[in-house]
């Protein structure tokens, strides 16, 4: 059924009637998720500026940091260029651009969460009942996204300065992170008006920051050759903008203006759209489906792969690129982690041996396999959605049992996460492998380390069954904390100087960390009887309780 545009208006109400309420309840809703975030970005970026002080503390050892990395065009593409060899250079080259796409994605997610999902839900049709404005939810989600990017540039502009960078700098770079989030804050609203579907809108959004990335990306990593090459590219990206804008080495605060004027713009349109479609509605036109079901469709399995298949296409995609391009920097590695024998020694922990190429491919590997945890994790999550949005109670009111329908996830979490850590070893063998001349055999060794990390991500998913079994409520925030857990132990735990037993308690530290390292099929055997153990509990108690 259509509804109407025009929700019932109470005497003096307007568009904006509500607005300041529905702003409230989002964050309230959202406010766990939104903290994390602020202390995730502002973090970062602080102890990127501390990191860099206590790694490089004389004038020269920044100025060859600073010469390797600039010429170095697979770091141009991911980290972009550099305009000093100062702390507070370095610290916008690193962690300039990842912090503006983190903001963006916060956007991203944020504005999806409180328009398209919840109209696609229906709850936005039950509160346009009530006396609220037909712009109130927009304008709700667009407050509640923008409030922490601006808590962020806030932030930084006061602890910056604490690490010892210059003030103008530090509210450079901050302005120019919280922009760029700015701007995709107006272009998710945007793509939020064009289609019925959550995960299609999310999909528009995510898509144009891959855009976004990919320009930036070509136009660093080029030569600069004026205004005919490539690097030009670099201007159409709102990512490239927070560099462009020069923090800490003659700022041009004139470049932040354009960030702001595709948000400004980019909310405008949105408004309008909104004004022009049904409550429902997207702009786009549906796509129809076919008369007759697949013969896919006739068994849980292929439902399952129905459902994530559009999402894991876009995981691999994304491992492919990544990974490639980080594959490719590791020729020349060495005479980057040669600049500071502190990070020559950060990056050889990391990766568990002493060889530093084969510590840097072996650290890559790691973090392969902590995304690919990530991607297990939230096939297992889909479970709990079907269950509460009543997808699940029609499954399984046909021949399919419970065990049948969730060990179908099961089965793609596992086979998509195997998927993408072949991917990225694949990629990464062979963007190593086509800089020094071996593609075929670096791609397949390669292959093999990043398989090896499969057991501890097998893990992680079976504890993500386990807490949707037999703690159904909390499994969304159980599941992606003891992720988050496992993040901070294996990337942060000898730095923070935790005891060895803290440090067994990530499945990761059991696995082998190749190429170079020593295997054994002890540690291998037991994550993967920790994982079916964890499993089967959560398969048990899913049969016993009730669902919903």
């Amino acid at each position: 059924m259509t509804v109407l545009a025009s929700p019932r208006r109470t005497p003096g109400s307007t568009a904006l009637t509500g607005t300041g309420d529905l702003a409230r309840l989002a964050v309230r809703r959202d406010r766990i998720g939104l903290a994390a975030s602020v202390y995730v970005i502002t973090a970062a970026v602080a102890g990127t500026a501390w990191t860099f002080r206590k790694l490089y503390p004389t004038a020269a050892g920044r100025a060859a940091l600073a010469a390797t990395g600039g010429s170095n065009p697979a770091l141009r593409f991911l980290y972009g260029r550099l305009s000093g060899s100062s702390l507070g250079s370095l610290t916008t080259w690193r962690y300039g651009i990842w912090a503006g796409i983190f903001a963006a994605l916060v956007a991203i997610f944020v504005v999806i969460r409180h328009t398209r999902s919840d109209e696609e839900a229906g709850r936005l049709e039950l509160v346009d009942a009530a006396a609220v404005g037909r712009q109130a939810a927009l304008v709700a989600a667009l407050a509640t996204a923008a409030a922490p990017i601006l808590v962020v540039s806030g932030l930084l502009c006061a602890v910056l300065p604490l690490v010892g960078l210059p003030a103008a700098g530090s509210a450079a770079l901050a302005l120019g992170i919280g922009c760029c989030g700015l701007a995709f804050t107006g272009i998710t609203a945007v793509a939020a008006q064009l289609t019925t579907s959550a995960r299609a809108a999310r999909g528009i959004a995510l898509g144009a920051l891959g855009v976004a990335f990919v320009l930036r990306g070509v136009g660093d990593s080029a030569p600069q050759t004026g205004a005919a090459g490539p690097s030009w590219l670099s201007w159409v990206s709102p990512l490239a903008w927070i560099q462009l804008a020069r923090p800490f080495a003659a700022e041009r605060w004139w470049v932040l203006g354009l960030p702001l004027a595709v948000a400004a713009s980019g909310t405008g349109l949105a408004f309008a759209l909104a004004d022009r479609r049904d409550l429902g509605a997207g702009l786009l036109p549906d796509r129809p489906g076919r008369a007759t079901a697949s013969a896919v469709l006739r068994d849980p399995f292929g439902l399952a792969w129905r459902l994530q298949r559009a999402a894991l296409a876009g995981w691999a995609v994304g491992y492919a690129f990544l990974f490639a391009i980080c594959g490719a920097a590791a020729k020349g590695i060495g005479q980057l982690f040669g600049t500071s024998t502190a990070l020559e020694h950060e990056f050889t922990r990391l990766g568990g041996q002493a060889a530093i190429t084969n510590a840097y491919l072996a650290a890559l590997m790691l973090l392969a396999g902590l995304a690919a945890a990530g991607y297990a994790v939230s096939v297992i999550l889909r479970l709990r959605t079907e269950e509460t949005g009543g997808q699940a109670e029609l499954v399984l009111a046909t021949a399919t049992g419970r065990i049948r329908w969730a060990f179908s996830h099961v089965v793609v979490a596992v086979a998509g996460s195997a998927l993408l850590l072949a991917v990225a070893g694949v990629a990464a063998g062979l963007g190593y492998g086509v800089r020094i001349g071996s593609p075929g055999s670096e791609a397949a060794t390669m292959a093999g380390a990043a398989l090896a990390q499969l057991p501890p991500v097998v893990v992680l998913a079976g504890v993500a069954i386990a807490v949707f079994g037999l703690w159904p409520r909390a499994c969304v925030p159980a599941a992606w904390t003891a992720l988050g857990l496992v993040v901070a132990i294996d990337l942060f735990g000898q730095v923070l100087q935790l005891s060895h037993w803290i440090g067994d308690v990530s499945p990761f530290t059991h696995a082998p960390r190749l190429p170079g390292g020593p295997v054994a099929a002890a540690p291998l055997l037991w994550l993967c009887a920790v994982a079916l153990a964890a499993g089967a509990a959560g398969l048990a108690g899913l049969r016993r309780r009730d669902i919903g």
